[in-house]
């Protein structure tokens, strides 16, 4: 996927619901980063994890954020210009501009779902960690969506199509024995839902199923009359109060031997 400017600031956005800022927490606790110690954040969007990572490793500590986007790694620097011991990079999964036993704690949030040899991935985030390093992946399961419709098959559709638009969308049944393949052990998992019962501007559903409903319109999945009415019978459950719309993301957790 290609994150330009105006991408990365509508993408910056979904970063900022209650249920988004709780996940980042989970991930920072399974880090369980202390002072002075050197953590990385791939794929870290418009630095929001950075700077959380930033604070608890303290001034005598380091936080890269690594991202692939320029404009991503812009809004990042905005974010985290207060704190010196923030690096940015630009660069990708495939091979990390870090060398071997570099960090003692690495995170991937929603980025393996996009590349195409996640083996290969995980093995970079083995490199650069540390003996004893942790690493945090969460990713989501987005063959599981559950929400309320009354046009089942539109919805299916448009998921679908979505689908399509990542390279393994239900890659959480796989990631276990992966990162024990990788080299990582102690690997565990645990749920991390999401639940929306109203489709109100600021909470996750709403700016996905906006921004889903705009790209399967310019991708002429469906058309503007379509669009629109989809849209309408979300705004409608929600008057009704029968709006629902759930998901569940999974934060794996394991540690390099």
């Amino acid at each position: 996927m290609k994150f330009d400017a105006k991408v990365a600031r509508s993408l910056e956005k979904g970063y900022r619901p209650p249920e988004i800022v709780q996940q980042r927490l989970r991930t920072l606790t399974a880090l369980s980063l202390n002072a002075g110690e050197h953590a990385l954040d791939v794929g870290c969007g418009p630095g929001f994890l950075v700077a959380d990572m930033a604070l608890q490793v303290g001034p005598e500590g380091r936080a890269v954020g690594l991202d692939s986007s320029p404009d991503m790694l812009e809004l990042a620097a905005a974010r985290t210009a207060e704190f010196a011991q923030v690096e940015l990079s630009e660069g990708n999964l495939q091979e990390v501009p870090a060398p071997d036993a570099a960090f003692d704690a690495v995170a991937c949030t929603q980025v393996l779902l996009f590349v195409e040899d996640v083996p290969s991935a995980l093995g970079e985030m083995h490199r650069v960690l540390k003996p004893g390093g942790r690493i945090a992946v969460l990713e989501t399961d987005w063959r599981g969506v559950v929400m309320a419709t009354d046009d089942d098959g539109l919805t299916r559709r448009l998921f679908d199509f979505w689908d399509r638009k990542a390279v393994s969308p239900n890659l959480p049944v796989r990631l276990l024995p992966m990162l024990r393949d990788a080299g990582f052990i102690a690997a565990s998992v645990e749920a991390v839902p999401i639940i929306n019962t109203g489709f109100t501007r600021g909470n996750f559903s709403n700016g996905f199923i906006r921004g889903l409903a705009k790209q399967a319109r310019q991708a002429d999945v469906i058309d503007e009359a379509t669009q629109s009415a989809w849209l309408t019978e979300m705004q409608r459950r929600d008057a009704r109060g029968d709006y629902f719309f759930s998901i569940n993301r999974y934060l794996f957790s394991a540690v390099k031997p």
